[in-house]
């Protein structure tokens, strides 16, 4: 141990004994990042759909609000749990970050599915301990009508996946509050769009209750419209930042 260590150790301070950021082994590596994202959707689909069933079938007691802030918290909580690990819990965002070039193209598909059969037993167990009624619906379906479901549903995942770029995907953004400001967008997002859309942003948000609890009514808008938001958010943000083209290079007018 160094003498550095030993200092750390005198002031109270931990001191791990491995400085590895990643497995050595890629396979083991994408193993890890697949499993945290497994794990991360089943608490944050347990969590925020709980919560919505719960709602319903005990007199409001969690309210419209509360239920907003249960999405954003639980998506800080998983972000800071697991960021180190991996964090991205929307197939969108990994699908966008890919298109970005910030992610391999060949990891996105056990990505995807991982965050699907997250959200599917996350559901499934809430469905499991708490008796759910037909007028306990914890899914996304449209309010109004579908178009009006689909827009609001690319809205607010674009503003999702701008912010989500700037606080954790930039390297000149101070990170340290990352998770922080993502869960204040999922609340304030859920919070505008809930009433109209249920709020989604997340493919696998929509596709696990709609599996477990066989309601497929709009399932489209909550595939296409946050994929296109995400993927706009994304290319949008990356107009922000530092370059050394010109004008005409980044929009290949020459």
């Amino acid at each position: 141990m160094d003498e550095s260590n030993i200092s750390a150790m005198e002031k109270g301070d931990v001191v791990f004994s491995s400085s590895l950021a990643l497995s050595t082994n890629p396979m083991i590596d994408l193993t890890q990042r697949v499993l945290a994202e497994f794990i991360g959707m089943y608490i944050i689909m347990f969590a925020g759909c709980g919560s919505i069933a719960v709602n319903k079938l005990y007199g409001g007691t969690v309210t419209f609000p509360g239920i907003c802030l249960v999405w954003g918290l639980i998506v800080m909580a998983m972000i800071y749990s697991l960021g180190h690990v991996s964090a991205h819990f929307n197939p969108v965002v990994t699908i966008a970050f890919a298109l970005l070039g910030l992610f391999p193209f060949k990891e996105v598909f056990y990505y995807v599915v991982s965050q699907i059969l997250g959200a599917i037993l996350g559901c499934g167990t809430v469905a499991l301990i708490i008796d759910i009624t037909p007028n306990a619906f914890f899914g996304t379906r449209p309010s109004g009508s579908i178009m009006q479901s689909f827009v609001v549903e690319i809205i607010v995942t674009f503003i999702m996946m701008f912010i989500v770029s700037g606080a954790t995907n930039d390297h000149r953004a101070y990170k340290k509050y990352g998770g922080i400001i993502v869960g204040m967008t999922v609340t304030l997002n859920v919070l505008v769009a809930g009433p109209i859309s249920g709020g989604s942003m997340n493919p696998a948000r929509t596709l696990g209750p709609a599996i477990v609890l066989d309601s497929y009514k709009g399932i489209w808008v909550y595939i296409f419209g946050p994929l296109l938001g995400a993927i706009a958010g994304g290319f949008v943000y990356n107009l922000l930042k530092p370059t050394t083209k010109s004008f005409s290079e980044l929009f290949k007018l020459a």
